[in-house]
């Protein structure tokens, strides 16, 4: 009975405030800081409008959509085949591999901030859209080859040697039998990817000042920031929610794929 109260009482704090927001972005400035709880007198839908023009949150949420598609795609076809190779070969370094993948974990990106910064200077991406995809691509695959690992690790080698058998290379083994046994790990640690890359925010600050690149996170706190009561508050409501849709839709989607397991990937 507790537990269930608990977890009550936590969908109520996450729901409400999203559902304060949502309403919100159909009000007007007036009426949010008049009466912020009040239903709007008229659902103006301009806000949306305004949010994706005129505060440019339609281009920072087209080049988010590059670095965190392109980041992700990357990252879950090399963190696939480096967990697979770790997982499924043994050679000389292997071990050593794997935990300096671990150690990735660990190491506090904070701390690779000024490095990243003059590395992506000297080779010429500082700023642009293809030095924060390599960027997002190394902050993710440690947590992905370590998630990974133990999903190839535990699927059987009599699958496997049946591949090998039937003449199929190593190549066509990963990708067309050993890979889709993995899906649903492969679904979890994407939207796992998915949800920490979307919502990075000191990454695209430090490593991309120019405001032509600029991603949802950087945008966003450019416009909260606006001085005083200039702010469109009701634009800026309607941006959080276009910020926060794609992660709800992504979550809504593929939530069953979280519950997944090696077994069932198995079976079939």
């Amino acid at each position: 009975m507790l537990s269930h109260l608990v977890m009550i009482l936590w969908t109520v704090i996450i729901v409400l405030p999203f559902l304060w927001v949502l309403m919100s972005s159909f009000k007007t400035t007036k009426e949010i800081l008049h009466s912020p709880f009040a239903l709007p007198a008229q659902w103006k839908f301009d806000n949306y409008a305004n949010a994706w023009t005129t505060s440019g949150v339609g281009s920072y949420f087209a080049n988010t959509l590059i670095v965190v598609g392109s980041a992700l795609v990357l990252v879950m076809l090399l963190g696939a085949m480096c967990a697979y190779v770790l997982a499924r070969f043994r050679f000389i370094g292997n071990r050593a591999i794997y935990y300096l993948m671990l150690a990735g974990l660990t190491f506090p990106i904070f701390l690779a901030i000024v490095p990243l910064f003059f590395v992506l200077r000297s080779i010429g991406l500082l700023g642009t859209l293809p030095g924060l995809i390599l960027t997002y691509v190394a902050f993710a695959l440690p947590f992905t080859v370590f998630f990974l690992h133990s999903f190839f690790r535990a699927l059987p080698d009599e699958i496997y040697e049946a591949a090998q058998i039937d003449g199929a290379s190593e190549w066509r083994t990963f990708f067309q039998v050993m890979l889709p046994m993995a899906r649903p790990g492969m679904a979890t640690v994407a939207i796992f990817n998915f949800l920490g890359l979307w919502n990075q925010f000191l990454l695209p600050v430090a490593l991309n000042p120019d405001q032509n690149n600029y991603v949802l996170t950087q945008g966003m706190a450019s416009f909260a920031s606006q001085a005083g009561y200039s702010v469109d508050f009701g634009a800026l409501m309607a941006a959080v929610v276009i910020t926060v849709a794609p992660v709800l839709v992504v979550y809504v989607i593929f939530q069953r794929q979280l519950q997944g397991s090696v077994s069932q990937g198995t079976m079939k």
